[in-house]
């Protein structure tokens, strides 16, 4: 697929697009690339949706740098993008950090968003002091991509995807890029309060899928439904996944994600007609 920019003040953000129909939106994890949905995407255009994969700020093909690699900025982004496609409402996919991107989207533009998927979601937590020099000893441009190699490695814990030599050396290529080990560090120091405080405010309904053996939390499992009952959320266990259950096991993660978008009525999902799967379950 061919990339294509959305311009907005202060940079351009890079995407691609499939399928046609209600607009879906997947939003990476910091660290990783639009490929991250590259066998999601498909699942969701085959079954009627039109998928946007984008790269977030300073990642991919995605500009840098940017004032600002915060979830209210990359939320912020979302917004953007939605109200320059046109096509909105929108469901969000945001796995991990961009789960709490999706987050303050819908807190601050309910009308724009259909629906949330979040996935492994980290919205909220503040990093150490410690926690930063740590990072920024270990992610600097010299060594911080093949560091980050090795961490990301670690996030798939049973199986990895056939492809996981190519795509982690397009990965480790593309953080070798100046400025892009920059983004990264700035991102995984920044504060989550921004989608913390917002949660209370998220009206969309809402589905939450978290792989049970997730290395970024003590309790995976726990803190999906600790999450989801505060957002009176559906929540989805993937049992044995890491941090990217829709990466590692496709073939479960993707049928649950469809499940959830075929509850949705036409009006959550603006003035496109519902996909065929979904008017079959409403008949």
């Amino acid at each position: 697929m061919a990339t294509e920019f959305f311009e907005i003040q202060g940079g351009k953000i890079a995407y691609e697009a499939t399928g046609s129909g209600p607009l879906v939106i997947c939003v990476p994890s910091m660290g990783d690339l639009r490929g991250e949905y590259r066998f999601l995407a498909p699942q969701l255009a085959s079954a009627g949706y039109r998928v946007v994969s984008i790269d977030v700020r300073g990642h991919g093909e995605t500009s840098v740098p940017w004032p600002d690699y915060s979830v209210g900025a990359i939320g912020s982004d979302l917004i953007a993008l939605v109200r320059g496609l046109d096509a909105g409402p929108a469901v969000l996919i945001g796995d991990s950090m961009a789960a709490g991107a999706a987050v303050w989207a819908d807190a601050e533009a309910p009308d724009l968003v259909a629906a949330l998927v979040l996935i492994d979601p980290i919205v909220r937590g503040e990093g150490s002091a410690l926690t930063r020099l740590v990072i920024s000893v270990l992610f600097t441009r010299l060594w911080g991509p093949s560091v980050w190699k090795i961490y990301y490695s670690l996030l798939y814990p049973t199986r990895k995807p056939e492809d996981f030599s190519q795509y982690s050396a397009k990965l480790v290529a593309n953080l070798g890029e100046p400025g892009r080990m920059q983004a990264l560090s700035r991102m995984m120091t920044a504060s989550k309060a921004a989608s913390a405080e917002r949660l209370s405010r998220v009206t969309a309904p809402t589905l939450i899928v978290m792989g049970t053996r997730d290395p970024d939390f003590k309790d995976p499992e726990g803190e999906a439904r600790a999450l989801g009952k505060e957002l009176q959320a559906r929540v989805d266990i993937v049992t044995g996944a890491g941090h990217y259950p829709h990466a590692e096991m496709p073939e479960v993660t993707g049928p649950i994600i469809l499940s959830f978008l075929q509850t949705l009525k036409g009006p959550q999902l603006g003035n496109q007609a519902a996909p065929p799967a979904a008017r079959q379950d409403q008949a």
